[in-house]
Protein backbone atom coordinates (compact mmCIF):
# COMPACT_ATOMS: atom_id res chain seq x y z
CA UNK A 1 0.00 0.00 0.00
CA UNK A 2 1.31 3.36 -0.99
CA UNK A 3 2.32 5.37 2.27
CA UNK A 4 0.62 8.26 1.19
CA UNK A 5 -3.07 6.16 0.96
CA UNK A 6 -2.80 5.60 4.47
CA UNK A 7 -0.39 8.13 6.62
CA UNK A 8 -2.31 7.17 10.06
CA UNK A 9 -1.69 3.39 9.81
CA UNK A 10 -5.19 3.21 10.33
CA UNK A 11 -6.81 1.53 7.54
CA UNK A 12 -9.93 -0.62 7.03
CA UNK A 13 -10.67 -3.94 8.78
CA UNK A 14 -10.80 -5.90 5.35
CA UNK A 15 -7.85 -8.48 5.14
CA UNK A 16 -5.49 -7.37 2.96
CA UNK A 17 -5.46 -9.67 0.29
CA UNK A 18 -4.40 -8.93 -3.41
CA UNK A 19 -7.89 -9.44 -4.77
CA UNK A 20 -8.63 -6.41 -2.69
CA UNK A 21 -5.41 -4.85 -2.44
CA UNK A 22 -6.53 -1.93 -4.67
CA UNK A 23 -10.05 -1.35 -3.37
CA UNK A 24 -8.85 -1.02 0.28
CA UNK A 25 -5.94 1.41 -1.42
CA UNK A 26 -8.87 3.42 -2.19
CA UNK A 27 -11.22 3.69 0.66
CA UNK A 28 -8.13 4.37 2.58
CA UNK A 29 -7.73 7.24 0.76
CA UNK A 30 -10.82 8.43 0.52
CA UNK A 31 -10.72 8.40 4.44
CA UNK A 32 -7.57 10.66 4.40
CA UNK A 33 -9.69 13.00 2.56
CA UNK A 34 -12.76 12.90 4.60
CA UNK A 35 -10.30 13.17 7.38
CA UNK A 36 -8.53 16.41 5.76
CA UNK A 37 -11.97 18.08 4.80
CA UNK A 38 -13.05 17.28 8.29
CA UNK A 39 -10.03 19.03 9.58
CA UNK A 40 -10.68 22.40 7.21
CA UNK A 41 -14.56 22.54 8.50
CA UNK A 42 -13.21 22.40 11.61
CA UNK A 43 -10.72 25.47 11.00
CA UNK A 44 -13.32 27.32 8.82
CA UNK A 45 -15.69 27.51 12.37
CA UNK A 46 -12.73 27.89 14.32
CA UNK A 47 -11.76 31.52 11.97
CA UNK A 48 -15.24 32.38 11.46
CA UNK A 49 -16.54 31.85 14.85
CA UNK A 50 -19.39 29.77 14.45
CA UNK A 51 -20.60 26.07 14.64
CA UNK A 52 -21.21 23.67 11.96
CA UNK A 53 -25.14 24.27 11.46
CA UNK A 54 -24.43 28.22 10.99
CA UNK A 55 -21.42 27.21 8.71
CA UNK A 56 -23.65 24.91 6.90
CA UNK A 57 -26.95 27.76 7.04
CA UNK A 58 -24.48 30.22 5.49
CA UNK A 59 -23.47 27.95 2.58
CA UNK A 60 -27.21 27.24 2.04
CA UNK A 61 -28.27 30.62 1.74
CA UNK A 62 -25.14 31.30 -0.23
CA UNK A 63 -25.95 28.35 -2.75
CA UNK A 64 -29.78 29.56 -3.05
CA UNK A 65 -28.54 33.63 -3.84
CA UNK A 66 -26.14 32.10 -6.32
CA UNK A 67 -28.95 29.86 -8.40
CA UNK A 68 -31.00 32.91 -8.23
CA UNK A 69 -33.53 30.93 -5.78
CA UNK A 70 -35.37 32.60 -2.74
CA UNK A 71 -34.81 31.01 0.51
CA UNK A 72 -36.80 31.53 3.69
CA UNK A 73 -36.61 30.41 7.31
CA UNK A 74 -38.65 27.81 7.07
CA UNK A 75 -36.85 26.15 4.13
CA UNK A 76 -33.61 26.45 5.99
CA UNK A 77 -35.28 24.38 8.81
CA UNK A 78 -35.98 22.25 6.89
CA UNK A 79 -32.22 21.67 4.89
CA UNK A 80 -30.90 22.02 8.56
CA UNK A 81 -33.27 19.59 9.92
CA UNK A 82 -33.88 22.04 12.73
CA UNK A 83 -36.63 23.62 14.99
CA UNK A 84 -38.29 26.85 13.47
CA UNK A 85 -37.23 27.71 16.99
CA UNK A 86 -33.84 26.81 16.59
CA UNK A 87 -33.90 28.33 13.03
CA UNK A 88 -34.75 31.43 14.57
CA UNK A 89 -32.28 31.49 17.32
CA UNK A 90 -29.79 30.43 14.16
CA UNK A 91 -30.91 33.25 12.16
CA UNK A 92 -30.62 35.84 15.26
CA UNK A 93 -27.14 34.84 15.92
CA UNK A 94 -25.67 35.48 11.95
CA UNK A 95 -27.73 38.41 11.48
CA UNK A 96 -25.83 39.85 14.57
CA UNK A 97 -22.60 38.52 13.18
CA UNK A 98 -23.18 40.51 9.98
CA UNK A 99 -23.59 36.97 7.90
CA UNK A 100 -27.03 37.48 6.85
CA UNK A 101 -30.02 39.32 6.89
CA UNK A 102 -34.39 38.78 6.70
CA UNK A 103 -36.42 41.14 4.46
CA UNK A 104 -39.38 40.35 3.08
CA UNK A 105 -39.87 37.94 0.49
CA UNK A 106 -40.08 39.37 -3.07
CA UNK A 107 -43.26 38.01 -4.09
CA UNK A 108 -45.08 36.64 -0.61
CA UNK A 109 -46.00 39.37 1.79
CA UNK A 110 -46.55 36.84 4.61
CA UNK A 111 -42.75 35.44 4.03
CA UNK A 112 -39.48 36.60 4.89
CA UNK A 113 -36.18 35.68 2.50
CA UNK A 114 -32.62 35.18 3.84
CA UNK A 115 -29.84 37.18 2.08
CA UNK A 116 -26.25 36.43 2.84
CA UNK A 117 -24.34 39.63 3.73
CA UNK A 118 -21.52 41.31 1.47
CA UNK A 119 -19.33 40.66 4.88
CA UNK A 120 -20.42 36.43 4.40
CA UNK A 121 -19.20 36.49 0.94
CA UNK A 122 -15.90 38.25 1.72
CA UNK A 123 -15.05 36.25 4.34
CA UNK A 124 -16.14 32.97 3.18
CA UNK A 125 -13.78 33.44 -0.10
CA UNK A 126 -10.88 34.99 2.08
CA UNK A 127 -11.31 31.93 4.25
CA UNK A 128 -11.82 29.10 1.50
CA UNK A 129 -11.13 30.72 -1.62
CA UNK A 130 -7.32 29.90 -1.82
CA UNK A 131 -8.62 25.85 -0.95
CA UNK A 132 -11.22 25.33 -3.37
CA UNK A 133 -9.15 27.39 -6.17
CA UNK A 134 -6.95 24.22 -5.38
CA UNK A 135 -9.34 21.46 -5.21
CA UNK A 136 -10.60 22.84 -8.59
CA UNK A 137 -7.58 22.95 -10.48
CA UNK A 138 -7.18 18.88 -9.18
CA UNK A 139 -10.09 18.30 -10.50
CA UNK A 140 -9.60 20.69 -13.96
CA UNK A 141 -6.15 18.50 -14.34
CA UNK A 142 -8.18 14.66 -15.05
CA UNK A 143 -9.23 13.76 -18.39
CA UNK A 144 -12.76 13.31 -19.21
CA UNK A 145 -12.78 9.60 -18.43
CA UNK A 146 -10.92 10.22 -15.38
CA UNK A 147 -13.64 12.52 -14.09
CA UNK A 148 -16.46 10.17 -15.31
CA UNK A 149 -14.69 7.24 -13.24
CA UNK A 150 -14.34 9.14 -10.13
CA UNK A 151 -17.69 10.75 -10.40
CA UNK A 152 -19.03 7.40 -11.07
CA UNK A 153 -17.68 5.86 -7.84
CA UNK A 154 -18.11 9.06 -5.77
CA UNK A 155 -21.55 8.50 -6.60
CA UNK A 156 -22.03 5.21 -5.66
CA UNK A 157 -20.24 5.84 -2.32
CA UNK A 158 -22.14 8.33 -1.88
CA UNK A 159 -25.40 5.44 -2.22
CA UNK A 160 -23.41 3.01 -0.07
CA UNK A 161 -23.22 5.57 2.98
CA UNK A 162 -26.96 6.27 2.35
CA UNK A 163 -27.86 2.96 1.65
CA UNK A 164 -31.78 2.80 2.10
CA UNK A 165 -32.82 6.30 3.27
Amino acid sequence: MPETANPTGAGYWYPQAPETAVGVDVLNSLRAYRAAEAGMRRRTRDSMRMNETDLLAIRYVMQARQAGRAIGPKDLSRILNISTASTTALLDRLEKGGYLTRRPHPTDRRALEIIPTENADHEVRETLGKMHRKMLDAADALTPQEAGTITRFLREMTQAVEGDQ
